[in-house]
């Protein structure tokens, strides 16, 4: 690496940048922006008037980006970044790397596979553990340290419980929710209903334009679900194709209405990924919890029952748990 380092010329370091899928700017160290690269462009095009690196984080992860440009924190993070402008935000590696005239490389590369995402919880966990056992010289440094240290412990703790195709909560995490609202439901003799959502004929789908294809339609209907459901509902990914919808304080009206339009905005939706067309349609499962007479797990066989109904009835629409 150092042999290649030295032969690189500032010519070809500039056509790298351009090349290279990476999203590469240059800021000043309190975060405005000098020069990118051409991949951080397409973000830049989003927010054509932001001057200043925060300008393109969400609110919530602007302390951290604040904390590293202000104290120098090394190491790499994982944050959601936008891409494009059509659809969700991804998850990205992010790193500062310090140049001698004070002047601060950010960069920037979009995170899809289960690999990397394990990567980054590796690392993360080690970074935890460096922190751990660290010594602490002085204040400053042990509160510096701390911030990132907790920084990094929830990041860690979010990206365990993130399904990493679909980016939404994962199946241990979707029961957990499930299990909590049932036990409420109970004590505070709340509604409660549920949705067992199945892409339809999802097997055709990646044998006939194949599995990249598939977990790209996984990842559109995702964000449709996530985008269409009311605040209070959870939704999260239960397993292959399938997806569960919570719904706190509902009865299975609710339910089936939610059903009724989700299935007609899928129906409608074309996904397109590269020169492929995909149409794709849902089948539902409604059922509402029966209090003194479910458990979390009966209401979603019940549940899986009515989805099971609802393919047996032609697909692309909901049938409801007896």
């Amino acid at each position: 690496m150092k042999k290649l380092a030295e032969i690189i010329t500032t010519e070809d370091v500039e056509t790298i940048f351009e090349t290279i899928h990476a999203m590469v700017a240059l800021v000043e160290s309190d975060g405005r922006l000098v020069s990118w690269n051409s991949a951080f462009e397409c973000c830049k095009k989003i927010f054509p008037s932001a001057g200043n690196l925060h300008d393109l984080f969400a609110q919530k992860d602007r302390s951290i980006l604040h904390a590293k440009l202000t104290n120098g924190m090394p190491g790499h993070w994982a944050v959601e970044f936008p891409l494009d402008g059509t659809g969700p935000a991804k998850y990205c590696d992010c790193v500062f790397i310090p140049i001698h005239n004070g002047s601060i490389l950010f960069i920037a590369e979009r995170m899809e596979s289960d690999i990397a995402l394990q990567e980054m919880v590796e690392r993360l966990n080690r970074q935890v553990k460096l922190f751990q056992i660290e010594s602490e010289f002085t204040k400053k440094i042990a509160r510096n340290k701390q911030i990132e240290m907790e920084a990094v412990m929830v990041q860690a703790s979010e990206v365990a419980h993130v399904d990493p195709l679909t980016f939404l909560i994962n199946r241990r995490s979707i029961v957990k929710e499930l299990q909590d609202e049932v036990l409420r439901a109970e004590r505070y003799h709340s509604m409660l209903s549920i949705s067992i959502v199945d892409v339809d004929n999802f097997k055709a789908v990646n044998d006939t334009h194949g599995h990249p294809i598939g977990d790209e339609v996984l990842r559109q209907v995702a964000y449709q679900l996530r985008e269409s459901i009311r605040h209070p509902d959870i939704v999260g990914r239960y397993g292959g194709e399938e997806f569960l919808i919570i719904l706190p304080n509902s009865d299975s009206k609710a339910a089936a209405e939610q059903a009724t339009r989700l299935c007609r905005q899928i129906r409608e939706t074309i996904v397109h990924v590269k020169e492929h067309e995909v149409n794709v349609t849902l089948s539902i499962g409604v059922a509402q919890f029966r209090a003194g007479m479910d458990t979390w797990d009966t209401l979603l066989s019940r549940a899986d029952n009515a989805m099971y109904e609802a393919k047996v009835n032609g697909r692309d629409g909901w049938a409801a748990a007896k």
